[in-house]
């Protein structure tokens, strides 16, 4: 199995030195995160593209690979090719037409071939040789040189041919850890999450900050979204996750600060306390989602005051972004279901919000507020390594890890939808239920408390998060299946 990775055009015009940094940054991570699925897996960097090369050709471990690929920053589009040593033009034409001939069946196609070193024919050459073959002795629907419905795509590097099966699309974007690392406020629902894949896009090595409104579920909820996004689109990196206790500043405010500028004055706490573990971090962003005018606090006068505590830069990927817009990209994503689900924690509700707050107002009304409340929160923080998460919930409750699945058990299969259908788990006679982790909640109460399930998923990760999450609510029939 052989990938032809070709490098986002942003990367490929930067000066030299900045470009073969970005690439060299691009290999690691790319074989970083293939080494788990093949061991022996070689990435190799050239000047305008990557190399992934597996002595492995099933298909599972393409479809795998390819999933990792997609969702790595960096990346324009990639290329599933099959390599051959450069022969005749009757060779090449034989070697086509094993590898995509019964695709082009009832197919108007075009031959479309990239050559780069020195031959003794064109691009153009190859092109109708092989084009003509294909047309003569496959079925296809004829040659179409302006509208084919198939592309048969050739590419000859100086004396090696490679055949493409299949283009996948890719993120775009620089590769995570090429630029600078930021903080992301991060509260589970549309907007936060898809500007915190925003960045990660973008290359920016995301860490998480939550403030925590609605307890324990609130947390868990949210831990659950950060940890699919890290997986899914930035894994290559390992970043924090940071848990602030803010019900306790949501009452001074509630009980000190009059109700029409509540909503600005939570805003500015929130980046007050997140500048400072920022500078903990030693990052030097923070990231909201906020968009321009979406809900009061999102007014351009009201931004201006709530930016003026901090010197911390506030980016917002999203600030001219249309609601339509974010909600497409978290269905792209795959958190549009669970940011549907995620009940809205309001810290405080305002009666008529100020849209054009005054600073001088605003700083009367905090003279009123306890910032010794706001220590208070920012000191009892808790940082952790975002893949520590499950462990560290593992760690307080009892909760087996079994590699088998138990007699009269069923598993409950976790991952996303999209992980499902492209790999279902099938585990003999076994039952499997398929609840997405951001279901799992609200669907428990439909399981039958007498018998005893099994979480599963990809990694082990987000099963045994969710494992000792419903232990540590009471379910006493929960086990973690992970098979060697």
């Amino acid at each position: 199995m052989k990938f032809v990775i070709k490098l986002f055009p942003e990367i490929i015009i930067k000066s030299k030195p900045v470009r073969k940094r970005f690439t060299q940054q691009l290999r690691d991570n790319v074989k970083k995160l293939l080494k788990p699925l093949d061991p022996n897996v070689v990435v190799t960097r050239e000047w305008d593209r990557l190399t992934v090369d597996s002595d492995r050709d099933d298909p599972a471990l393409v479809a795998e690979m390819s999933d990792v690929l997609a969702n790595t920053p960096g990346i324009a589009h990639f290329l599933e090719v099959a390599e051959y040593p450069l022969g005749d033009f009757e060779d090449i034409f034989q070697r086509t037409r094993l590898a995509v001939g019964d695709s082009l069946a009832g197919k108007t196609f075009v031959v479309r071939c990239k050559r780069s070193g020195n031959h003794d024919f064109s691009s153009t050459d190859v092109e109708r040789y092989v084009g003509g073959g294909l047309n003569q002795h496959c079925q296809t629907g004829g040659v179409d040189l302006r509208n084919p419905q198939m592309t048969v795509r050739l590419e000859i590097r100086k004396e090696r041919l490679y055949i493409v099966r299949r283009r996948h699309e890719g993120l775009g974007g620089f590769p995570m850890g090429s630029v600078d690392a930021v903080m992301s406020l991060i509260s589970g629902g549309f907007d936060s999450t898809v500007s915190s894949f925003m960045t990660m896009k973008r290359g920016l090595r995301t860490h998480f900050c939550f403030f925590n409104l609605g307890g324990r579920e609130h947390e868990m909820g949210v831990q659950e979204v950060a940890l699919y996004l890290w997986q899914k689109f930035s894994a290559s990196h390992r970043v924090k996750f940071v848990s602030v206790p803010f019900e306790p500043v949501v009452a001074e405010i509630l009980k000190n600060v009059d109700n029409s500028q509540m909503g600005v004055v939570l805003k500015r706490m929130m980046l007050r306390a997140a500048s400072q573990l920022a500078a903990q971090l030693e990052v030097s962003a923070l990231v909201t989602g906020e968009s321009v005018a979406q809900v009061s606090s999102q007014t351009l006068a009201n931004l201006s005051v709530i930016d003026s505590v901090t010197d911390t830069l506030v980016l917002r990927p999203l600030i001219t972004s249309d609601k339509q817009d974010i909600i497409r990209i978290a269905a792209q994503i795959g958190t549009e279901q669970f940011a549907a689900s995620m009940p809205e924690y309001c810290g405080v509700i305002s009666v008529r919000p100020t849209t054009k707050a005054k600073p001088e107002r605003i700083v009367a009304q905090e003279a009123n507020f306890d910032f010794a409340v706001l220590d208070a929160a920012v000191a009892a923080a808790r940082m952790i390594t975002i893949d520590d998460l499950a462990d560290e919930e593992f760690a307080k409750v009892d909760v087996e890890v079994l590699p088998v699945p138990l007699p009269d058990a069923a598993i409950i299969d976790v991952r996303h939808p999209d992980e499902i259908e492209r790999r279902p788990l099938r585990v003999g006679q076994t039952e499997v239920l398929e609840i997405p982790f951001f279901e799992l909640h609200s669907r428990a109460g439909d399981l039958d408390p007498k018998r005893c399930y099994q979480l599963y998923c990809e990694k082990g990760v987000m099963s045994r998060l969710h494992a000792a999450h419903m232990a540590e609510q009471g379910f006493n029939n929960i086990k973690v299946y992970r098979p060697a």
